[in-house]
């Protein structure tokens, strides 16, 4: 007896699966990636219902199209002002669910195959800001570290600089994720749900060695807690990161000009690690990026950084030489 061949399945049944068991089962995808590509679905739906006058639960996959999807991506940019690099978020999202339908529906094959056509939209990518070693050591200094938030606050900077955690790294830290025995070094759980352990230089060691002496505020806290000893959110880190910047300003008047967020800090030591000779490859596995491609941004503001070096000084006073025809055999070959 034959084997009963299962219905084309629905859109919401195709979102669903999607969700549960493409993002958080197969690909352990984190928490912000997943809430990025619902909002990215839920504006999409919402684009739908209006220009198609159904439901959402109602919309059939076939309903998603070229000319819908394009018509929400120039709905983005033109009704909602969104950057042509959240478009491309968007359109991200759009192509990763699609590639999902690929396998659990084929009989849209062709339809898959048409979105998946549709290109991202190129835009100026604006160079990287990151910090110079004075500016870094201004506000490393502006902590008080009389008292405890001061000792926290300089403590979570000089692991943010030396390390290149992101902001969700930093704020997610368990004191046992510190190994502080010989090859010290933190570890934690990235984009994708991987793992990464990054070395710890030594004044980065016996600062945290010292953190970790005071006494807790509550049971379990994180590395980093908050006055109350649970997690410092993300606001509270730009908060006390924009204050200790305020106060190193005075001793370092260039940060003023600068808007210095946890991620220009990650900047920061990808600049360092560069600039130190270190390769693109291991610097796109420090900081845990899915791919090399992502670390040429920091050559290219290196790059930059240093045409405006050579665009100060004063090139050699010498003289063209005359041009003298060289021999005419060697002359013959090199045209070859």
């Amino acid at each position: 007896m034959g084997r009963v061949m299962n219905a084309v399945p629905t859109l919401a049944t195709l979102l669903e699966g999607f969700f549960t068991r493409r993002l958080m089962m197969q690909r352990k995808a984190s928490p912000h990636t997943i809430a990025s590509y619902r909002d990215t679905f839920r504006l999409l739906l919402r684009f739908a219902q209006q220009h198609l006058g159904k439901a959402p639960s109602d919309l059939a996959l076939s309903d998603v199209d070229v000319p819908l999807v394009l018509a929400f991506l120039d709905d983005l940019e033109q009704g909602r002002g969104a950057s042509e690099r959240t478009r491309n978020l968007r359109l991200t999202a759009i192509h990763s669910f699609f590639r999902y339908v690929a396998f659990e529906s084929p009989a849209h094959a062709a339809l898959v195959q048409r979105v998946l056509a549709i290109p991202s939209k190129r835009f100026t990518r604006t160079l990287v800001n990151y910090l110079s070693r004075a500016e870094v050591d201004a506000l490393l200094a502006a902590p008080d570290r009389s008292t405890w938030s001061g000792r926290r606050d300089h403590a979570l900077i000089l692991l943010a600089v030396q390390t290149g955690l992101r902001l969700s790294e930093l704020t997610g830290l368990q004191r046992d994720d510190l190994s502080m025995g010989t090859g010290s070094h933190v570890r934690v759980i990235g984009k994708g749900r991987k793992e990464r352990c990054t070395p710890l230089s030594k004044v980065t060691r016996t600062i945290l060695a010292a953190w970790m002496r005071e006494p807790l505020k509550a049971p379990g806290q994180p590395l980093f807690p908050n006055a109350q000893g649970g997690h410092l959110s993300s606001h509270g880190v730009h908060y006390l990161l924009a204050k200790h910047v305020t106060a190193a300003r005075d001793n370092c008047p260039s940060l003023a000009s600068k808007r210095v967020t946890p991620h220009v800090l990650r900047h920061t030591t990808a600049m360092d690690l560069l600039q130190a000779g270190v390769e693109q490859a291991l610097i796109a596995l420090w900081l845990g990026h899915e791919s090399i491609e992502t670390t040429q941004k920091y050559l290219d503001a290196d790059l930059a950084l240093k045409e405006q070096v050579l665009a100060k000084t004063t090139p050699p006073g010498t003289k063209a030489g005359r041009y003298r025809p060289g021999d005419k055999l060697l002359a013959f070959l090199t045209s070859l």
